[in-house]
C-alpha cells in the first residue's frame, strides 16, 4: 500500500496573514492588555461590523458583482452610535438605498443595537443606586482606552437629562397602570416631603407580602382633597374598593376622612411607627430608648388585651412627668370616659378574669 506522509514545513518559514486579519489581531492584542472585558468589547464591535456587512450583502448583493435586477444599492457609510457599557460609542453605519434612490433601507442589526433604551435603563439604575452625575464615570465598565476616549453621552448634563426623561416615563407608566384584578389585603397611605413638595403616596400589599406602588399626588399638605383625588384615581383605574381592606395611616384626620369616603369597608389602623415617633419626640433623650422598647414590645405581643394594658400602664407613668407624651400615646384610643379616658378608667375584667375591650 502507498504510504501517505505529511508535508514538512521549514523551521524558518513565516505565516503570512492578510492585512485585515493582521490589523485586527494587533488591535485585539492591545485591548487584551487592558483586561478581558476590553478584549471582549473589541471582539464584539468586530462582530457587529460583520453583521452589518451581512445585512448589506443580503439587501444589495455581493460587493463587486453587478446585478441589473437588484433592488438596492450600497450608498457609502455614515457616522453613528451604539450603546456600550453605559456610554454611546461611534460606529460607522453602512447605508443602503433602493435601486431607484427613492428611499433608504433599514438594517435590522443596526436597529437592534442603535437604540438608547438600554442606556436609559442603565442610567436610571445607577442614579437610583446613588451614583451621582459627577461620579458616573466610576460606575462604567472598562471597555478599552481607545473606545472610552471617543465615547459620548457620559457628561453630567447628558446623564441628568437622560435620568429626568427616564423617571418621567416611569412615573407616567405608574400613574396609568391598570389595577383591575389586583388583590390587595392592605393599603398604606402617607405623605412624604420631597424638597419643597408634599406628596401623598399609596402603597398596596398583596396576600404574599408583595408591595405594589399604586400612585401619588402632589399637594401643599396631606389634606382630604388631595388624598381623596388620589384614592378616586385608584378606583377609576380598577382598584377594588367594595371589599374590606386594612388601611394603615398616620394620625391625620384628613387621611381617615378620605379613606372612609372612597372605600366601602375600610379597616383603619394607625401606623405604629408614626405613633412611636410622635411619642418619643416629646420625651427627653434619656427616656427615648426605654419608652420605645416598651411600645415595640406591646405592639409585638401575641395578646391584644395584654398589649393594651401594657400601653395604658406606660401612659399612666408618662402622665406624671411628661403629659404631652402620654396624650400623644393615648391619642386615637377608644374613649373610656368623657374626662380622662383609659388613664383613669382601664378596661374592667370580665367574669373569667380577662379584661374586656369596649367596642371600637
Amino acid at each position: 500500500m502507498p504510504k501517505h506522509t505529511q508535508p514538512t514545513v521549514p523551521a524558518d518559514a513565516e505565516l503570512i496573514l492578510p492585512d485585515r486579519v493582521t490589523i485586527a489581531l494587533a488591535e485585539l492584542a492591545g485591548a487584551a492588555r487592558e483586561g478581558l472585558l476590553a478584549l471582549a468589547v473589541g471582539t464584539g464591535l468586530g462582530v457587529l461590523g460583520s453583521l452589518l456587512d451581512t445585512d448589506v450583502e443580503r439587501l444589495a448583493g455581493p460587493k463587486g458583482r453587478h446585478n441589473p435586477d437588484r433592488g438596492a444599492v450600497r450608498h457609502g457609510t455614515q457616522p453613528g452610535q451604539v450603546t456600550l457599557g453605559g456610554r454611546r460609542v461611534r460606529v460607522d453605519r453602512p447605508r443602503v438605498r433602493t435601486a431607484d434612490g427613492a428611499a433608504e433601507l433599514a438594517l435590522p442589526t443596526w436597529q437592534a443595537f442603535a437604540g438608547s433604551e438600554l442606556l436609559d435603563q442603565l442610567t436610571l439604575e445607577r442614579m437610583l443606586a446613588k451614583l451621582s452625575t459627577r461620579r458616573y464615570h466610576a460606575g462604567l465598565e472598562p471597555v478599552g482606552s481607545r473606545i472610552a476616549q471617543d465615547a459620548t453621552g457620559t457628561s453630567k448634563s447628558a446623564i441628568s437629562r437622560r435620568f429626568v426623561a427616564a423617571t418621567e416615563r416611569a412615573l407616567a407608566e405608574l400613574l396609568a397602570a391598570d389595577l383591575t384584578g389586583l388583590d390587595l389585603v392592605a393599603l398604606m397611605v402617607d405623605g412624604i416631603r420631597v424638597a419643597e413638595h408634599c406628596c401623598v403616596v399609596a402603597l398596596g400589599i398583596t396576600i404574599d407580602g408583595t408591595k405594589v406602588p399604586l400612585g401619588l399626588a402632589e399637594g401643599a399638605t396631606e389634606n382630604a382633597t388631595v388624598t381623596r383625588d388620589l384614592l378616586v384615581g385608584l378606583r377609576d383605574r380598577g382598584l377594588e374598593v367594595t371589599r374590606p381592606i386594612l388601611v394603615v395611616i398616620d394620625g391625620a384626620k384628613a387621611l381617615r376622612r378620605a379613606v372612609s369616603d372612597v372605600f366601602d369597608h375600610p379597616v383603619i389602623q394607625r401606623c405604629q411607627l408614626h405613633k412611636l415617633r410622635n411619642v418619643t419626640d416629646r420625651l427627653p433623650d434619656a427616656l427615648v430608648s426605654t419608652v420605645a422598647k416598651r411600645m415595640r414590645r406591646a405592639y409585638h405581643h401575641a395578646d391584644a388585651l395584654v398589649a393594651e394594658a401594657d400601653l395604658e400602664a406606660l401612659a399612666r407613668e408618662l402622665h406624671r412627668s411628661h403629659p404631652g407624651a402620654a396624650a400623644s400615646l393615648r391619642e386615637g384610643w377608644p374613649r373610656r370616659s368623657l374626662s380622662s379616658g383609659w388613664a383613669c378608667h382601664p378596661p374592667s375584667p370580665g367574669p373569667s378574669g380577662r379584661r374586656i375591650r369596649s367596642s371600637r
